[in-house]
């Protein structure tokens, strides 16, 4: 009897440890989650992503530690539409917060402002399933493109917004770090959000012009106000006739912005150290979107679909992790729910809902690589859509005017050689994919759908 006892145990023993080592995600201790968003980050002005300016050295040694997704696409090019799509899953076309206002009257300049449980109701948040689940959850962040109006604050017990719009870590931080302090002790998820590098965001005490080539004997001085001039000349088809001096110019105040990001990071993560929370907290990083210096001659983001808009940051930290690893292949930030769900050991309760794919099977060494959708409905200037697959082909088509454009990103991978006469046949194959995707999504847009949806104060007057 006792040696049949022994032999029973050893053999429980041995399929414990074999379970451990086949499916480590079935256990699961009661981790945290932080998900970090910087906005309007280029993952091309990133140092890890091979950018020759290391302006970066604190979010450099956070990666090091982490699993970086290099090849992440994002599923819009603009802060409302994407935010919604990283905290749903669903694509823009789904959750249909696609842009500021859901209809809008010129004539009377108002109209109705774009809000998740009005457009989707059945939908649900990250927020809202881990609230589910028990945890506290806490937002903090800038405001404008992911203010509660739109539905973000769902499923938070505490959402801050700062009074100005495009706030930066320099407001959203220190709150955060107070909120923590409260509920470390708890079961937490935090959404951390700054407009640091955006066009819109400039730092209090002005730019120091840290990395500008000197002399500069051009215009501009970097203010938002330039910047989103330069946006709206582009949106209404005037030439920019920027020079080669003023383009570096401008990329060198972006670089200043994230550099000075960079600080801001490392003073999170000194305060997440400070209270001991590497060890039991996952911690997301990303950016929603890029930003464009005049790579197709404009300025700004949202209005198309090419990599300086949607190529991303995406980077997980797991408690206990000390190695970093690249991983090369394409994935996208609509990927961030399910993946976070299993890692924080969760049942995902909307997975008919969840467009994106679990990627932990990647600390597995499993490949991950999937096609990628990306939409933008921008201000409703034009209606686009592109198919990316992980072999390195891109296919993008301009809804209200049927434009097509065909990229292999393997020998282009700045989209500057459209291949769509080249080699009709391949744009044909991909077409046919995004025309169904279209067809389960958003459907055709027509011409009547073009118009002014502003953004911004002072916008769409006629």
């Amino acid at each position: 009897m006792k040696i049949k006892f022994l032999i029973g145990v050893i053999v429980l023993s041995l399929l414990t440890v074999a379970a451990i080592k086949i499916s480590p995600k079935l256990f699961h201790k009661k981790y945290n989650l932080i998900l970090v968003s910087i906005d309007g980050l280029q993952a091309k002005h990133l140092h890890e992503y091979g950018y020759s300016l290391n302006t970066t050295p604190n979010l450099d040694s956070f990666i090091d530690k982490s699993t970086l997704f290099t090849n992440t696409v994002s599923p819009s090019s603009w802060t409302v539409p994407t935010h919604m799509s990283v905290f749903t899953s669903m694509y823009p076309s789904e959750h249909k917060v696609v842009n500021k206002f859901s209809d809008y009257d010129m004539k009377a300049q108002k109209g109705t402002i774009s809000n998740l449980k009005k457009l989707s109701p059945n939908a649900m948040t990250l927020a809202e399933i881990l609230k589910k689940q028990g945890f506290v959850t806490g937002g903090f962040t800038g405001d404008a493109g992911v203010g509660p109006q739109f539905g973000f604050s769902q499923g938070f017990d505490t959402y801050y917004e700062p009074t100005g719009t495009f706030g930066g870590f320099d407001g959203s931080i220190p709150r955060a770090v107070d909120w923590l302090k409260q509920n470390k002790n708890k079961q937490f998820f935090l959404f951390l959000h700054g407009y640091d590098v955006h066009g819109q965001h400039a730092p209090a005490g002005g730019f120091d012009y840290r990395y500008v080539s000197k002399p500069y004997n051009g215009k501009y001085t970097g203010s938002p106000t330039e910047q989103g001039q330069l946006r709206e000349d582009g949106l209404a088809g005037k030439s920019l006739n920027l020079s080669p001096e003023d383009v570096a110019f401008w990329r060198a105040i972006y670089d200043e912005k994230i550099n000075r990001t960079d600080a801001e990071f490392k003073n999170f993560m000194d305060q997440i150290n400070n209270m001991k929370l590497l060890d039991n907290t996952i911690i997301i990083v990303m950016s929603d979107h890029g930003t464009e210096f005049y790579e197709h001659n404009r300025f700004d983001h949202g209005h198309t679909l090419y990599g300086e808009l949607v190529d991303v940051l995406f980077a997980i930290h797991k408690p206990g992790q000390t190695k970093g690893q690249r991983i090369n292949e394409l994935v996208s930030t609509l990927d961030i729910v399910p993946t976070a769900l299993d890692l924080l050991g969760i049942k995902n309760p909307v997975p008919e809902q969840t467009k994106g794919a679990d990627l932990t099977p990647v600390f597995d060494g499993k490949s991950v690589a999937h096609s990628v959708f990306s939409e933008t409905d921008y201000r409703l200037y034009t209606f686009k859509r592109s198919y990316q697959t992980p072999d390195g082909w891109k296919f993008i088509l301009t809804l209200e005017n049927g434009n097509k454009e065909l990229y292999n990103l393997n020998d282009d991978p700045k989209e500057q050689n459209n291949l769509i006469s080249t080699i009709p046949q391949k744009g044909y194959e991909l077409e046919q994919v995004l025309r169904k995707h279209i067809d389960d999504t958003s459907g055709q847009r027509t011409d009547s759908q073009l118009g002014c949806s502003p953004v911004y104060n002072g916008q769409c007057k006629q």
